[in-house]
């Protein structure tokens, strides 16, 4: 086969190709397509005021009742105690308000069909003939429609409230017990037919279509089936996260309600989960999926004409590469963000704070943590090569001041990390060998993980000129186990170079418009400084 005819190292994703960002939002969910055609119409016809906004916040409580039985999603510092030794009757109790809400859902999505269920619990309780009883309990039971199914589980839910209800007269909830009561609302929603969104990192096109077409068309034109598919389910997942914080901003603004814990809890759970689930991914399947896709396609062209594609292959993969890092570096930053939010911005479980403090604890974490997803979201954007603006990507008017404040700050935070590694490798020569380094260079590895986490996504968001040599320096720091002084000293000049630029660039924010007149807390900044550098990324 001659050259010319070889077949394109690059491939067409959406023109003749397959279109990532629509198979997320159709298939995540699993549904077969009759399903999904029945609940698109009964979404259609549902009259409920703010339907979407309903239908979200219901899915997102059934869904957080499942990451909320997991005490890995819960808020406040990890506790030396062990789990079988707490005493979980706030956190079931956060539940049963959790269950309360998607009960009040689903009766507004219900309609007048709600009363045929208080009927039907009547007839429950009043007919004397067991067989009675079960042809009436399997002829509710049909979920042949969403109106069906979600009868169903507001069924379940009623008698799950009650039963907790009873388990929290008793003196003390273990985990087990906890855990078993959730499971069983788990199973409730897992046999749901058109309401299971128990699916790690699952997307609907009820609410997760991106209103932003600068980021659709970001995607669209991603080369390469797998990279296109990586960086749809990343924008995907963020802007769901995003959507989250909404939530929960909602949810500590509702004054109706006067037992908010309880749904922001569930909420704040899934965001947990979510954000571990893609973080997880990013770092331990990007590469090799990435890795695969490259050779495959380097399979496919005949050996006569590798020689004439050298620079395109070579080319092709240092673009993956590029796409690797950036996606790992927004998996680490990500980790870090929600490490922080969780074990120092928001409040324990059990923390059992006054109503008005639990709202305002819940809006300063939204605060903090939404600008830091605004940025992974530009920064991305930047990475692909496409810089994308706030306000075509972001509904929030006050989104652009936002985000400047939070690079900002980021800005500066990274700044003194790598000015204090350039001073602490300065004055500490390199190990005589590989037994005897181990403690004395874990600053390095330290270096590292913090550049991962926030220094690589500054490198692309600042256009720091050298970032091939910084990149390169710090590939051989990290890939060699003696530490020669030619590769300390390299790492030292550019980290030295790095503070430099970022020095220069967080004065460039300071001027921006949106800044005027805001004046940079650097006490604030510390603190934050100080319990990043007490996370592990």
């Amino acid at each position: 086969m001659s050259s010319d005819a070889a077949p394109p190292l690059r491939n067409s994703n959406t023109l003749g190709g397959r279109n990532a960002y629509a198979e997320l939002l159709r298939d995540t969910r699993g549904l077969r397509r009759e399903q999904q055609q029945a609940r698109e119409a009964w979404f259609a016809r549902l009259a409920a005021d703010k339907k979407e906004d309903t239908l979200f916040e219901l899915e997102i409580l059934l869904k957080g009742l499942a990451c909320f039985a997991n005490p890995r999603n819960h808020p406040g510092v990890a506790r030396r105690q062990t789990i079988v030794g707490q005493d979980f009757r706030e956190h079931l109790q956060h539940a049963r308000d959790g269950m309360s809400r998607v009960v009040q859902l689903a009766r507004t999505m219900l309609g007048d069909r709600d009363r045929a269920f208080v009927f039907q619990r009547y007839l429950e309780t009043v007919l004397p003939e067991d067989t009675a009883r079960t042809r009436l309990l399997q002829a509710a039971m049909a979920q042949e429609t969403p109106e069906g199914s979600l009868f169903v589980l507001r069924h379940g839910f009623t008698n799950l409230i009650e039963v907790a209800g009873g388990l929290l007269r008793v003196p003390r909830l273990n985990f087990r017990l906890f855990y078993a009561h959730l499971a069983t609302g788990m199973r409730e929603i897992a046999q749901s037919s058109f309401f299971n969104p128990l699916h790690a990192l699952e997307f609907r096109p009820e609410f997760d279509r991106i209103a932003s077409t600068q980021v659709l068309e970001l995607i669209q034109h991603v080369p390469g089936e797998h990279a296109h598919r990586l960086v749809a389910l990343t924008f995907l997942s963020f802007f769901r996260m995003l959507r989250y914080l909404r939530l929960v901003d909602a949810i500590a603004l509702d004054y109706s309600d006067r037992r908010i814990a309880g749904r922001a809890h569930l909420v704040l759970a899934v965001l947990r989960s979510d954000a571990r689930a893609l973080s997880n991914y990013l770092r331990r399947r990007a590469g090799v999926m990435l890795a695969d896709s490259y050779e495959r396609d380097l399979l496919r062209i005949p050996a006569t004409d590798l020689h004439a594609r050298y620079d395109e292959l070579t080319a092709e993969g240092h673009r993956l590469l590029a796409i690797k890092a950036a996606l790992t570096g927004v998996a680490a930053n990500l980790r870090l963000e929600m490490r922080r939010t969780f074990e120092h911005d928001l409040p324990a479980a059990d923390s059992l704070l006054p109503e008005g403090e639990h709202r305002a604890r819940l809006r300063a974490a939204t605060a903090s943590l939404r600008p830091a997803l605004q940025n992974a979201i530009l920064f991305l954007g930047r990475s692909l090569g496409t810089p994308l603006e706030e306000g075509g990507v972001f509904d929030d008017q006050a989104a652009r001041r936002a985000t400047s404040e939070r690079l900002r700050r980021d800005v500066w935070m990274f700044a003194q990390i790598a000015r204090a590694f350039a001073s602490k490798a300065r004055h500490t020569g390199p190990a005589p060998d590989r037994w005897t380094g181990i403690t004395s260079f874990a600053f390095i590895r330290e270096f590292l993980s913090y550049f991962r986490a926030m220094g690589y996504p500054l490198l692309r968001v600042g256009d720091y000129p050298r970032v091939d040599t910084f990149m390169a320096a710090m590939s051989r720091l990290e890939e060699t186990d003696l530490l020669d002084p030619a590769t300390m000293e390299a790492a030292i000049l550019e980290s030295e170079a790095f503070y430099e630029f970022l020095t220069t660039l967080f004065e460039q924010i300071s001027k921006r418009d949106e800044l005027a007149g805001v004046a940079f807390d650097r006490k604030d900044a510390a603190r934050a400084l100080r319990l990043y550098l007490g996370e592990r990324s």
